[in-house]
């Protein structure tokens, strides 16, 4: 078995920034694959969150912060100058392109097969063909055409999503995994600066996994055995990494 990577953000933003970029990962997986109807609950689900929140104005707020931490690694000695050059451009190209935002699940209701399909969506067993006739249709359609209708509407979040990820990798990146033993199931950790996610590696062999709580300065990590779905009382070796 491999290692699988557990994160858990330490405060509100990072959790809508951690959904936002599951999401997109699952419209990407859908242009590799085909996934029938299965395609559209990513692009609804983020339909309702941008309809429900505006994350426009705290992810600029976030940009500028980052762009203004990188200016100022850019002027000291020993840096990757080149690296940090390419990470200041593409902040400043998400920025700038992020100006424009409008929300994408208003833009989307516009369009009336996908208001129809949404409509059902939320409804168990609601997708046969007698209840939307025209996904039916819609699916007989080549995969090309359809991925190409797909790209057209994912399109729409594309603002919103890149800077997401860029930041979400920025805040990866202010760490390294440091190997860590958690006795009998259990580690607790602290910091005295502000933490906003944190990271566990782990064998799948080991046969757990974490069930990570805390807050900005405090955090805890208790080890349940998958098999028995209770606390471990076992010595876990593992690799932890805390984000700022």
């Amino acid at each position: 078995m491999n290692k699988l990577i557990y994160e858990q953000p330490l405060n509100e933003k990072t959790r809508s920034y951690l959904r936002l970029e599951y999401l997109a990962n699952q419209l990407q997986s859908n242009l590799v694959q085909d996934h029938q109807h299965r395609c559209f609950y990513p692009l609804f689900s983020l339909c309702e969150l941008t309809e429900r929140c505006d994350y426009q104005i705290e992810i600029i707020k976030d940009i500028d912060k980052q762009l203004q931490q990188l200016t100022h690694w850019q002027n000291q000695n020993n840096t990757d100058k080149q690296q940090l050059t390419d990470l200041i451009d593409r902040l400043k190209d998400a920025r700038k392109y992020l100006i424009h935002y409008q929300r994408p699940g208003q833009i989307l209701k516009q369009d009336r097969f996908l208001s129809a399909l949404r409509q059902r969506f939320g409804m168990p067993g609601a997708c046969c063909n007698f209840d939307l006739p025209q996904l039916h249709f819609w699916l007989a359609k080549p995969f090309d055409v359809r991925l190409q209708e797909y790209r057209t509407w994912i399109a729409h979040f594309d603002c919103l999503l890149t800077p997401i990820k860029l930041l979400l990798e920025l805040t990866r990146q202010t760490t390294h995994y440091t190997d860590e033993t958690a006795i009998a199931g259990f580690y607790q950790g602290n910091s005295e600066q502000a933490l906003s996610l944190i990271r566990v590696k782990l064998d799948a062999a080991q046969g757990c996994y974490p069930t990570i709580s805390g807050n900005r300065n405090r955090y805890a990590i208790h080890f349940v055995g998958f098999e028995q779905q209770k606390h471990s009382d076992q010595t876990i070796d593992f690799m932890l990494a805390t984000c700022r």
